[in-house]
């Protein structure tokens, strides 16, 4: 099947159209108009430095329940101790860039380009991008961010510095997506250590299916400020 090539025009091709590696299309930009639609329809942008801007439609889909989230006994007990603190959208810019950091310090490459870092923090200005921290002391040691459209929280990265840091945050995320009735969060690509979490494997078609069953049709204007900024404490699920 062809890889199609975007144009300035708003537009991406059906999702069903992508590659079996999940490649949909290549081009376009980074705009948030942009990235708003493409998470609308189940894509995402994912390239790295030397690439053009390469865009993804996996199948199957890695996703998360709320409901479905398995905390282990090792997990359960760093989160009773209290040995993290959780904050939400309190440092934005410093998760993505450790994001990007942390994967480079362990000699690996990493798709968050300075175009992501730049977009992704539009993204956050405009109120469509969240980020959940996690600190020992004053020291930011783990954390994740995403973009946040109706009932869906789609993941992008996440770090840690510290055992279990970045456990304990998407543990806070999604404790906070329960209690707001989100449907899921998208993972976007299946991982054992995402599994271990209680993500699971749907095929792309009940993924799309699900976006339409929380309200998200192309075109469809996100929701925002659906996260406290204020400090929360967790306990083990």
């Amino acid at each position: 099947m062809p890889v199609y090539r975007l144009v300035e025009e708003l537009v991406f091709p059906p999702p069903s159209l992508a590659e079996p590696n999940g490649l949909l299309a290549v081009g376009g930009d980074l705009s948030t108009p942009r990235l708003l639609l493409a998470y609308s329809m189940g894509i995402f942008p994912w390239f790295n430095d030397d690439d053009p801007l390469l865009w993804w439609s996996p199948d199957p889909r890695c996703v998360l329940f709320p409901d479905q989230l398995h905390v282990s006994r090792s997990l359960g007990r760093t989160m009773r101790r209290g040995r993290y603190r959780v904050t939400f959208n309190k440092a934005f810019g410093e998760v993505i860039a450790a994001c990007a950091g942390v994967r480079q310090e362990q000699g690996e490459e990493t798709w968050i380009t300075l175009e992501m870092l730049e977009s992704y923090q539009r993204l956050h200005r405009q109120g469509y991008a969240h980020s959940v921290e996690c600190w020992q002391g004053d020291q930011l040691v783990g954390g994740l961010y995403g973009v946040c459209l109706e009932r869906f929280f789609f993941g992008e990265s996440m770090f840690h510095r510290h055992p279990d840091a970045s456990k304990v945050a998407f543990a806070a995320l999604v404790q906070s997506l329960r209690v707001q009735n989100f449907l899921a969060i998208d993972c976007q690509l299946p991982t054992s250590h995402l599994h271990s979490l209680g993500a699971c494997d749907i095929s792309r078609q009940d993924f799309l299916d699900l976006l339409v069953e929380g309200g998200l049709q192309p075109s469809t204007h996100p929701s925002r400020g659906l996260f406290p900024v204020a400090p929360m404490r967790i306990a083990a699920a």
